[in-house]
């Protein structure tokens, strides 16, 4: 292949051995200044029209679009059956995860309220439920727990029993202020107030990312770190279960390492054990289970899944309530679940400050599940949505809620599929979802006041089965790729022994440094003809290769860029069989060797002899650049380099496969000569073209030679 610069036009012929040529003009970029872009950008934003404001609306709002197209007789039975198995569920997990947030039920309930209201105005997935999210819930409480130390509360206070009073709402034992504000607060309207100001930051940070258009952040949260991260959390929220299981009073830990010290705390408490306790969890966990397990074979059979979880609590809660469990045998229970709403307030500034940097993480996360999920469900049931939009009501979810007292939210998967398996049509189905929650709100939250938390803990914990279940999945990763295992071994591993905030950064950095060490140490070869044809192929993973007399074929699978320059001039010598300054030093050697010899009169014909180079008669070496996806300067710089040093050793370095920002990159760099005249004899489109200009010319001269 030959390629020429004339009259500012790239031409490049390609030569294959005919006589034919074939003429490729590459097009002329549209120059376009850069004020005339931003003037044509801020046109297009700044104009203001009747359709504009209405597509505006439409888009911000994606439930104006769909729903006077709502067609009531096809989608009405699917979404009211749906959101009413989603509401049912969402009761007994709203009440559960409330320990996880360290928070009263109350306030479970109504994040899964405000949440599927909201969601069903902004949402663009007609499919993923968005609520109360086991992960984000542990994560919230984490930084709630902090927060009471920190004010001087103790973790280990239950105001419930303390003052032992039903129908009051904030039972108060510590006086505090709260931030900024005048009002005095007890610990639990301490822990709501810092719920709802990591709420309201992390939905203000999902807002800006979407303004700013940086949703690709989560594009760095693979699957492997988010299913990782998962299983990690997973256990911790499995750790700190554990004590109501057994029904012991162990004292709440902060910092690094959680997971392990609680086990500490358990063994060296374990004589406490509340056997009415355990008798009870170790009831509701086989019902529980097995409910599950039957559900999951017999899905196909079953229209609506069984309402387990329900039962389990409306069972417990009447086994409590008429055994006197708490009075007779001390079994922790949940208290007092007040009905209605507590009038809104607006978050407290003061405490912003102190968990600005937690919000960030809680942002990413509920951000990288929701667009995960919806993309699933778009791609399953052959609709779009848009990424953009979903940050936008995601963000809005956590926003407007942290008002009326609620905690962050996002897509959760195991309610997403059942909302998919019950015939789910649109988001209509939150709004009855909604209301479920709502009567539960109204009316019948104080009947959960006898509800024993080992019940709330091991629905917590069976819920955590798909998660889990993911440990077994470890062989089957590392039989795919053994750096994805790794990837997930380490988020694992860091979110579960040492924090999830810290495991979650520990594997998107880990992650990163695996992409970069791909390339730093990529794969590098020594080429090999198949047969008589015109492809070449690895010599090490193929039999019966032809090589090419005095010549190297090299391949270098990745970048070539400032961090594996080094690499790939070591891969280079070493496949090659020749170090350019090693040759060079040898020749210099035997060139002083020569002249002692011609001083001491031994002749001509030894000098000559002596000045021989002792490699294998390599004539060119040809680099396969069809895997190097860009070069940088300090790429460029190694080129040129490599082609001065084997050409002082009267070697041609060719390129061949070169992609068009390669070849860009060693135009403006210099590879190809002044006013691009070299670029015929460096430059191939193929290595078969290479090979056949090495026959025809390089080697033909040195024949004639």
């Amino acid at each position: 292949m030959s390629e020429k610069m004339e009259k500012g036009t790239e031409t490049i012929r390609l030569e294959n051995g005919s006589p034919f040529q074939f003429l490729m003009e590459r097009k002329s970029p549209v120059q376009i200044r850069k004020m005339d872009k931003i003037k044509i950008q801020l046109r297009k934003s700044c104009t203001c029209s009747m359709r504009k404001m209405k597509k505006t609306a439409m888009d911000f709002f994606p439930v104006l679009r769909w729903l006077p197209k709502y067609n009531c007789k096809e989608y009405i039975w699917g979404d009211v059956m749906s959101g009413l198995v989603i509401g049912i569920i969402l009761v007994p997990q709203a009440i559960a995860y409330s320990l996880l947030a360290g928070l009263k039920p109350i306030y479970s309930l109504y994040t899964s309220f405000f949440a599927n209201i909201i969601y069903f105005l902004m949402g663009t997935s007609r499919h993923v439920s968005v609520g109360i999210f086991s992960l984000l819930s542990l994560m919230v409480g984490q930084v709630v727990d902090r927060e009471l130390l920190l004010a001087g509360f103790d973790l280990n206070d239950d105001p419930q029993e303390t003052a032992n009073v039903r129908g009051h709402l904030n039972v108060t034992v510590y006086n505090f202020t709260l931030g900024s504000g005048s009002t005095e607060c007890g610990k639990e309207c301490y822990a709501i107030g810092v719920a709802t100001a990591l709420t309201f930051l992390a939905g203000v940070y999902q807002v800006l990312m979407g303004l700013f258009r940086l949703g690709f952040v989560s594009i760095y949260l693979s699957e492997p770190v988010l299913d990782g991260f998962a299983t990690g959390a997973s256990l911790t929220i499995l750790t700190a279960q554990v004590k109501y299981l057994i029904g012991i009073k162990i004292p709440r830990t902060q910092g690094y390492g959680v997971s392990v010290t609680t086990w500490v705390n358990i063994f060296r408490n374990i004589a406490q054990t509340n056997f009415c306790d355990v008798i009870t969890s170790a009831i509701c966990i086989a019902v529980l289970v097995t409910a599950k397990e039957l559900g999951d074979r017999y899905k196909h059979r079953l229209k609506v899944p069984l309402p387990t979880e329900l039962v389990v609590i409306v069972v417990a809660t009447l086994a409590s309530h008429y055994g006197r469990l708490n009075e007779v045998y001390g079994s922790s229970v949940s208290g007092t679940i007040p009905t209605g709403f507590i009038p809104p307030q607006v978050p407290s500034f003061g405490l912003m400050r102190r968990v600005a940097v937690d919000a960030f993480p809680l942002a990413i996360v509920g951000f990288a599940f929701t667009v995960s999920l919806s993309e699933m469900f778009a791609k399953k049931y052959a609709y779009t949505v848009r990424a953009n939009q979903e940050m936008f009501a995601i963000g809005f979810c956590n926003i407007i809620p942290a008002f009326f007292h609620c905690f962050a939210t996002s897509a959760a998967l195991a309610k997403s599929l059942v909302k998919s398996s019950t015939g789910c049509q649109t988001q209509a189905s939150s709004v009855v979802s909604a209301v479920v929650v709502l009567l539960v709100l109204l009316f019948f939250a104080p009947l959960f006041y006898n509800l024993q938390k080992c019940v709330l803990a091991c629905i917590i914990i069976v819920s955590l089965r798909g998660a889990l279940r993911k440990l077994k999945d470890v062989p089957r990763r590392y039989h795919l790729d053994k750096i994805d295992a790794l990837v997930w071994c380490v988020t694992m591993f860091a979110s579960a022994l040492i924090s999830t905030e810290m495991g979650l950064l520990v594997g998107a950095v880990f992650s990163m440094l695996c992409i970069v060490g791909r390339t730093q140490y990529p794969h590098a070869a020594l080429l090999g003809q198949i047969g008589n044809t015109v492809f070449y192929e690895d010599d090490e993973e193929y039999k019966n290769l032809l090589t090419v007399p005095k010549v190297k074929i090299f391949r270098f699978e990745a970048p070539l860029y400032y961090a594996n320059k080094d690499f790939f001039l070591k891969c280079l010598h070493k496949r090659t069989g020749l170090d350019p300054a090693v040759e060079m030093a040898k020749r210099k050697k035997a060139k002083r060797k020569g002249q002692r010899s011609l001083e001491t009169e031994t002749g001509q014909a030894e000098t000559t002899s002596c000045l021989v180079p002792k490699h294998s008669g390599l004539q060119a070496i040809i680099i396969d650049c069809s895997a190097i996806s860009f070069v940088d300067t300090a790429g460029v710089s190694t080129l040129k380099d490599t082609r001065k040093d084997h050409w002082e050793l009267q070697i041609a370095v060719l390129l061949a496969g070169c992609n068009r920002s390669v070849i860009d990159s060693l135009e403006r760099g210099g590879y190809l000569g002044s006013a691009n005249k070299d670029m015929h004899e460096l430059l191939f489109y193929n290595i078969h073209s290479a090979v056949q200009f090495v026959r025809e010319e390089i080697l033909a001269d040195v024949s004639v030679v």
